[in-house]
This record gives structure tokens, sequence and C-alpha cells, in this order.
């Protein structure tokens, strides 16, 4: 038997030379149409309005693959309707992504494991504390997106690669999942539309502004001084805040406006002035923008929000730095563990919870 491909890791034309190469005479027009009807078209089966040759659906039967994520369980969050979906891969493996309503009732953004489980460590994060299990296939990415879509009540305009794992570190496969995602057969959204994060990466950072991705990079960085970096988000300390800066500072300059930085706010640990400091010294003069991220921790002796009178006090110092614009970006779901830094691939099954399929 010749090796089987998933049809959620093709574009149009890859399909069609993976087909070729096995003696399969398929034109253009019918792969475009093949990989539509799987990923665009959400539809199990080949198509039923413009058929192609049975030839051909002979052919994908034996060298495409075609299974769906397998569904265990829906959780939502009754306060903001946040939806938590919790898959079950083909090697046993889970992976979780969550649906996110916008502000614009009927529209949607999904977000998107990238791994199952992290390498990264980061001390604030349940997915950091499980380790790196692997790393996903495009076409295990894709088919979250297309699961979650499936079931919206309205229009998926948006993706955000801030699910379990750090996307930078599966690098090829976020890439060739995105541009899969934004292709007119396959996603449909807009390029600009998808979101990656990262916690720094900072080769990855330059080869992404290397190649020119047309998509959003957002840097979550939490700590601006070195030691404490160290401590909160332990595989980036390969790496200097001044590295990542400069890392920074280069992809701005390909890609334009600002960059996002994002700042999950831990109680009493890095509100004070000596992160300000740290900030201005480091990232002065580049475009920036700050998300201010509340922490979820789960864990009786976990990281504590910060009180409205500590925020408001960091939020007022920051006004210093000239020209940041600062937002204290609303992290949902947290009821069913499905907020910024809460995914842990565990059950939050609840009893007016969707049953699993």
């Amino acid at each position: 038997m010749p090796p089987v491909r998933h049809l959620f890791g093709f574009l149009p034309e890859e399909l069609a030379a993976y087909l070729r190469d096995h003696d399969v005479a398929v034109r253009d027009a019918e792969a475009r149409r093949l990989v539509a009807h799987g990923i665009a078209h959400g539809r199990d089966g080949h198509p039923m309005a413009r058929p192609v040759p049975r030839s051909v659906e002979a052919a994908v039967d034996v060298l495409v693959d075609r299974r769906r994520l397998e569904i265990v369980e829906r959780a939502t969050d009754p306060s903001d309707s946040f939806v938590k979906y919790l898959f079950r891969l083909h090697d046993g493996a889970y992976v979780e992504a969550v649906r996110i309503p916008l502000e614009i009732e009927g529209r949607f953004s999904v977000c998107l494991s990238s791994q199952a489980g992290c390498a990264m460590a980061c001390d604030f994060c349940a997915t950091g504390r499980l380790g790196l299990t692997r790393h996903l296939e495009p076409w295990e990415i894709v088919a979250q997106f297309v699961a979650v879509r499936d079931e919206a009540p309205g229009v998926v305009t948006g993706a955000v690669f801030q699910g379990q794992g750090e996307p930078l570190h599966n690098y090829v496969a976020v890439m060739r999942a995105a541009e899969i995602l934004s292709h007119p057969c396959g996603g449909r959204i807009a390029a600009k539309a998808i979101t990656i994060s990262t916690v720094g990466i900072v080769p990855a950072i330059h080869r992404f502004a290397r190649e020119r991705r047309p998509h959003k990079l957002i840097v979550s960085l939490t700590s601006a001084i070195d030691e404490r970096r160290r401590e909160l988000v332990p595989a980036a300390s390969a790496w200097s805040v001044h590295e990542l800066a400069e890392a920074v500072r280069v992809y701005q300059r390909a890609a334009g406006g600002r960059v996002t930085i994002a700042w999950v706010v831990l109680g009493g640990i890095n509100t004070g002035r000596d992160e300000i400091e740290a900030l201005h010294q480091h990232f002065a003069g580049i475009p920036l923008r700050l998300n201010l991220i509340d922490v979820n921790d789960a864990r009786l002796d976990g990281y504590r929000r910060a009180t409205d009178d500590e925020l408001s006090h960091f939020r007022d110092a920051l006004r210093s730095l000239e020209d940041v614009p600062v937002v204290r970006r609303y992290s949902g779901g947290a009821a069913r563990h499905a907020a910024c830094g809460m995914l842990a691939g565990t059950r939050q099954l609840m009893a007016s919870d969707t049953p699993p399929r």
C-alpha cells in the first residue's frame, strides 16, 4: 500500500500532484473541489454538486485519509459562551481548542493547539506543567479548526495559535496549517486574521520576519527582567530579554505597525516600577501595544491575580512609556478551564454541557 496522507494537510495543487504521482488522472479543478469539499465546506465523503470521476473518487478512498478528530467533550462557560473542545488524537494524546465569541454578534475566532503539551514549562501555565508529548501535524491543527467552525452558530473569521504548545517550537507545521487555513479552498480566513503567539523563540522570530509571513505575531513577555523571566518562562531563558527585544525590533521593521506584547499579570510579582524601567530599557523605540492578561491559575497555592489597586497603579505607571497603548484583555472561559494558561487536556464536562459524540 502507498503511504496515506490526510486531506486536511493538502493545498489543491499538492493534492493534484500527490494523486498524479500515484498514476491518478486528476484535473486541477477536481483537486480544488476535493479540498474545498473537505475543508472549506466541512463535508464528509465525495463532492455531490459537481462530482469528480469515479476513478478519482476510488483513488482518493485509498490514498487520502479524511477522518475527523474525535471530540471527547465540549464544555461551555455559561458566563461568556466560550466553548472548550477536548480532542483525542489517533495515538491517544489529548489537545484542546476554544471557540471564542467576538464583539460582533455571530462572529467567532478559534483558539488552536499546536502541540500536545508544551516544552516551555511556563510556571504560571497549566499546559507548561504537562511537558511536551509531541508536535501536531498540520492536518491535526486544521482538523481542530474545522470541527469547531462547523458547530459555530455563526461565522468564524479568525484563528489564534494560543492553545496548547509553543507555536514557533513547531514552526513548519504551524506555518503550513496557517497557509491552509487562509486558502480559498481551505479555512477561508484572511491571513492577517491569523494570530501566532510565542513566548519568544528568538531564531524563529527572525525567521518569521525574514520570510515575511502575513500573519500577526504576539510576543508573550510577562517580565522584562532577565532573572525573573528565567524563573517564570524557563525555556525562553536561552535568550536574554535584550536579544528578544532585538528580534521584535527586526520583526516590526519587516511587518510594520505595532507589535503586541502580552503580559500575564501576576499579583505581587511583575507589576512594579522595576518592570516598567526594564521595558523601557529594552524596547524603547519599538512601536508596541501592551496587552495585560489576568493570570488563570486553578492551583490552591498558585499565582494570584493582582488586586484592583495593584493593577490600577501598574497601568498608571505604564503611562510613562511613550506612545504605548495599554489594553486589559479579557480572557474568557475560566469556569471551564478554557482561559489563557488553563488548557491541560482534562475533562470539564458538566451536566449542562453537550455530551461527546
